[in-house]
């Protein structure tokens, strides 16, 4: 016999498997999960937007429009550089292209700019027509304005931002200027063209009307550390935000980085290539009208004062129009709406996700694909929700106040909880762990495993199960060990290719729980999370119609493989459609959609 032992890290569940060989050599043990049904790793796949696009990111990248940044755009001859000292509330330097009224400077040219030094009360202004970039080297500059933004770009081809090394520049705008014609600038650093940020310096940015940081074109974020403060959104770039590197903190009562052009499919995206983000958003922590992508780097997100914020907050982790697609790096969410959210597709495919959630963790409209990575909803209402979900690969941890995914296209309500639908939760690969108190994995119309291990901690309450299916569900491959309540369990279809036990049997926490073959050999041996009156358990060492014995802290009952047992409803029970969120809260409770 081949046996393999697999460590769910931080749970209470112990689970060791053993599958079929003609050999009990104990040099053929594996410390290693076991492999999908295929024998092999899960292949991955790609989610489709309703645009019919793919929602790799490397897809999504290709088909947006591309960034306006070029290295070259930040190198510069330091004998062309010009000038500029600040002093009080007046400034003094430049030369051609450089105007100087009072404390307010105005920039009309093409070139390299030098600023340094305090304006108590004025401002800096580039207005230039001219082909070619407007480079603003800041060495320890400190601007503040109290009639509008501290740095305007009203016309340029493109702005380059360069931090000096070492430097320290600080950027405040006034409190309360009108900022309600179309076109108006409303934050301290607004630029109405493209906008890239680089160097080695620090910036401080302090929004007092609205925003603290916007390019109502492009904006590119290449290096620095970047601090803002802002009573609306934090870091806004209307076609696209790009974060390529650098240290960002952000601290808003909106949006913490949002890209909002509503114009153009292929622009309203935010993207995040490297670099330290650290937002704390009054408003959603990063929103996009189109695509949040995320290909490396460090994002960590308290949306809305995190889980414990009221529930009349509307504040998401990452929101997206179109797509969600996290490919690598590492994301730290505590919201108090949903984590992770897309009115479309969510796509994962690596990376290492630690979510807490007052409402979903991950929540898509449409599709919800997991291909890799480490994903871990500590906490929740509900984990995953989307019409359809599906596992490849990875491992995800998932805890629940209501079901731990639930596949429903939301058609069905309260007054319904029966009602079935098109939707799918499928697990092919990976390793997945539930802890749920209302029900583990929850598909309004069909649910499919065939490969991974999925382990499943369900509720102990009567009024939900470990398992809950719409129309159908079939074991193909993977291995399935699921405890929970006796009063809505649910069972696998008769005619699933690949064995399947269930029993009646009550246990505790901490008991022991062990499944033989008709000669006694024993199949799986877990450890009880919970406590719990009904036990599903499916391997590949199974064979349908076979003879099992499930055996709890050594009370056995015999039963026979693809056959439902100890009362168990079988599939078509239905679970309530996220018409409330999902279904009933514990209690009977709907909780509130925010």
């Amino acid at each position: 016999m081949i046996s393999w032992k697999k460590t769910l890290a931080g749970l209470a569940v112990a689970a060791s498997l053993v599958g079929c060989s003609a050999a009990t050599d104990p040099a053929a043990t594996s410390t290693s999960a076991p492999t999908t049904a295929g024998g092999g790793e899960a292949a991955g796949g790609a989610a489709t937007t309703a645009g019919g696009e793919q929602a790799t990111a490397s897809s999504l990248i290709s088909n947006n429009k591309g960034s306006h940044y070029d290295e070259a755009d930040t190198e510069y001859d330091e004998s062309a550089v010009v000038t500029i000292t600040l002093s009080g509330a007046s400034a003094s330097g430049g030369g051609d292209g450089v105007t100087i009224d009072g404390s307010t400077v105005t920039i009309t040219r093409v070139g390299t700019y030098r600023i340094s030094g305090t304006l108590d009360d004025g401002r800096i202004i580039v207005n230039s027509t001219g082909e070619g970039e407007v480079r603003l080297i800041l060495d320890g500059a400190e601007i503040t304005s109290s009639t509008g933004p501290a740095l305007l770009v009203e016309e340029a081809d493109e702005t380059v931002v360069l931090l000096a090394d070492d430097s320290v520049n600080r950027l405040t705008d006034g409190s309360g200027y009108d900022t309600s014609a179309d076109g108006a600038a409303n934050a301290a650093l607004h630029s109405k063209d493209d906008l890239t940020i680089s160097g080695q310096g620090a910036l401080d940015v302090t929004g007092r009307t609205a925003d603290g940081i916007t390019s109502t074109d492009g904006l590119v974020i290449d290096s620095g550390t970047i601090t803002v403060t802002a009573v609306d959104d934090g870091i806004r770039g209307k076609d696209y935000l790009i974060v390529q590197g650098g240290t960002v903190r952000v601290t808003s009562g909106g949006d913490g980085l949002t890209s909002d052009n509503e114009e153009d499919t292929t622009r309203g995206y935010v993207q995040i290539d490297d670099g330290a983000l650290t937002i704390d958003a009054g408003g959603d922590g990063v929103a996009a009208i189109t695509d949040v992508i995320q290909t490396g780097g460090t994002t960590t997100i308290t949306a809305g004062s995190g889980t414990a914020a009221d529930d009349e907050a509307s504040t998401k982790g990452v929101k997206a129009g179109v797509a969600v697609s996290l490919a690598d790096g590492t994301v730290t969410i505590d919201s108090s709406d949903d984590a992770l959210h897309s009115d479309d597709v969510v796509q994962i495919d690596g990376g290492t996700i630690d979510l807490a959630s007052g409402d979903d963790g991950v929540h898509a409209e449409n599709a919800l694909l997991v291909n890799g990575g480490a994903v871990t909803v500590s906490t929740s209402y509900e984990g995953f929700e989307a019409n359809d979900i599906t596992i490849n690969d990875g491992t995800v941890e998932v805890t629940s106040s209501d079901d731990g995914m639930n596949a429903s296209d939301g058609s069905g309500t309260s007054q319904d909880p029966m009602a079935t639908t098109d939707s799918t939760l499928t697990i092919a690969g990976g390793t997945v762990t539930i802890t749920a108190d209302g029900d583990g994995l929850d598909s309004n119309g069909d649910m499919v495993i065939s490969g991974g291990t999925t382990v499943i901690n369900g509720p102990s309450s009567g009024d939900n199960g470990a398992l809950d299916v719409g129309t159908s569900l079939q074991i193909t491959g993977g291995t399935l060990f699921a405890a929970g309540s006796q009063g809505m369990a649910e069972s696998p279809d008769a005619d699933s290719p690949q064995g399947w036990v269930q029993a009646s049997a009550d246990g505790r926490a901490g008991s022991t729980v062990t499944i033989s073959d008709e000669s006694g050999t024993e199949i799986a041996s877990y450890t009880l999370a919970r406590a719990a009156q009904n036990i599903i358990v499916s391997s590949p060492a199974m064979t349908p119609g076979g003879t099992y014995t499930v055996s709890v802290d050594g009370t056995s009952t015999n039963v026979v493989a693809n056959q439902s047992s100890g009362g168990a409803m079988g599939p078509g029970g239905g679970g309530m459609a996220p018409g409330n969120d999902g279904g009933m809260g514990p209690g009977g409770a709907a909780p509130s959609r925010r």
